[in-house]
């Protein structure tokens, strides 16, 4: 279980990371669902990759079946004693956390995307750790469908590798969207309405307020008012004289009107420093 575990998902980091700026990487019908469910990829352009999918998994396996000597066993059963509909969950399960790491690691654009094919690989070499003794660990339609192809064998049961894969590409999307929705939340509570800017596959989850006088970041828990200030000219900063009210005459009217300019300015530049 641990080579075929280390063998399928080093074989995937290698062919995302080829792959990833010719057709995304998308080797997966079930994961090219879940892309157009979360609106990353056109319904037209995911339905043609998925037929492609489905073909190339057929292709494979026949190559393979006639390459190399021996009877093909590259089938996804039910093992350990695990009934259909054990079976069928665990697919799904495996799938949906499978798919959802694909959600976070590429589609969702951030510092790290680059090395996502590592993370996507990890992830697939632990679902076949945790899955691989009770149904195969399949969680792709394309390669059940391939190797049943090649071998001439349909079990009963070989809509689990189905199902399973396309209701865990849909708990996975359910989970993404609530996650991006949760996230908008609180940048909206932070920094207002305008902070997000509708830039679309962009996380706020590293949001911070601006830093204060001291250096340090204030805290995501304490959100303060952001106040929007009118400009102010920079005579008036390092000067800190206002103009005189008429009625003013005499020192003391021109010493007054400083001393309220004065406080003024230093209030001005500590509402700066809070925003």
């Amino acid at each position: 279980m641990l080579y075929a575990a280390l063998s399928l998902g080093f074989s995937l980091v290698v062919n995302a990371w080829v792959f990833f700026k010719v057709t995304s990487g998308l080797f997966n019908p079930a994961i090219t669902l879940g892309m157009c469910l979360v609106g990353s990829l056109p319904w037209s352009r995911g339905a043609c990759i998925a037929v492609s999918q489905m073909l190339a998994g057929m292709t494979a396996a026949g190559l393979v079946s006639c390459v190399f000597p021996g009877d093909l066993k590259a089938e996804t059963l039910l093992g350990s004693g695990t009934s259909v509909v054990r079976g069928f969950f665990i697919e799904a399960l495996l799938s949906a956390a499978f798919i959802f790491s694909i959600f976070m690691l590429a589609a969702e654009k951030h510092k790290g995307t680059f090395i996502a094919p590592i993370g996507i690989g990890l992830a697939l070499f632990v679902a076949q750790l945790v899955g691989g003794p009770f149904t195969g660990a399949s969680l792709n339609p394309a390669r059940s469908f391939g190797a049943a192809v090649a071998s001439h064998r349909f079990p009963g049961y070989h809509w689990i590798y189905w199902i399973g894969p396309l209701a865990g590409s849909f708990l996975a999307a359910g989970l993404y969207k609530v996650v991006k929705v949760l996230e908008a939340e609180l940048a909206l509570a932070l920094h207002g309405p305008d902070f997000l800017g509708h830039r679309r596959g962009v996380s706020n989850s590293s949001a911070v307020l601006p830093t204060g006088g001291g250096g340090r970041r204030s805290s995501l828990s304490a959100p303060k008012e952001i106040h929007t200030l009118e400009p102010v000219p920079e005579s008036d900063l390092e000067k800190g004289v206002g103009t005189p009210d008429e009625g003013d005459v005499g020192l003391g009217g021109a010493a007054s009107t400083t001393d309220d300019s004065r406080e003024s300015v230093r209030k001005t530049r500590r509402d700066i420093e809070v925003v």
